[in-house]
């Protein structure tokens, strides 16, 4: 039995990582600035689909950091062509803001990719069409903050931060249960 339950939960942590790659190559599908790259884009989530489809056994022998690294540079492409006309694109790519005080910045178009946010103040900060995937904003204050097209935001990086009833995302999530209904104390 303890060999079963083993397979099992290895093959959900491979499970879970391809429906991320999924949930990421299907937002990419509707960026317009994506466009010149749709054709890999749809290729790249088919046999990413086809993976979820695989015996435990394959996927449990599943070398998924090569998968991962082959949908990341597409990404990362898609990434490029969405914050292509935003002003600055600070590149903070795995940048320690740790605590950072970022009350108010104008973050347009940066990569904050891998970015640790945890504990900062971005309340106010504008992260509009910020490429946020792998970003960690657990605890981070996003009370104010203007996340509106955010480039692969998931929900549990919502829900890992502190926002409020001021904060603004797409409407694609909902606001966690935790936020308050009405705005902070600033």
């Amino acid at each position: 039995m303890a060999g079963i339950a083993g397979e099992m939960f290895d093959v959900f942590a491979v499970m879970r990582q391809l429906h991320e790659l999924l949930w990421y190559l299907a937002e990419a599908l509707t960026l317009d600035a994506a466009r010149p790259v749709y054709g890999e884009l749809e290729r790249a989530f088919d046999a990413t689909e086809r993976l979820t489809l695989e015996s435990p056994e394959v996927l449990v022998r599943l070398d998924f950091g090569a998968v991962r690294q082959g949908v990341n540079d597409l990404l990362l492409r898609v990434s490029e062509l969405a914050r292509e006309k935003q002003p600055g694109k600070k590149d903070l790519r795995g940048a320690d803001l740790m605590g950072a005080d970022l009350k108010g910045a104008d973050l347009r178009g940066a990569s904050l990719r891998g970015a640790y946010l945890i504990g900062a103040d971005l309340r106010g900060a504008d992260l509009r069409g910020a490429d946020v995937i792998g970003a960690d904003l657990r605890g981070a204050k996003i009370a104010g903050a203007d996340l509106t097209g955010a480039v692969f935001l998931i929900q549990s990086q919502l829900d890992a931060a502190n926002g409020d009833a001021t904060t603004k995302f797409s409407p694609s999530f909902h606001r966690p249960a935790h936020w308050p209904d009405v705005s902070q104390p600033k």
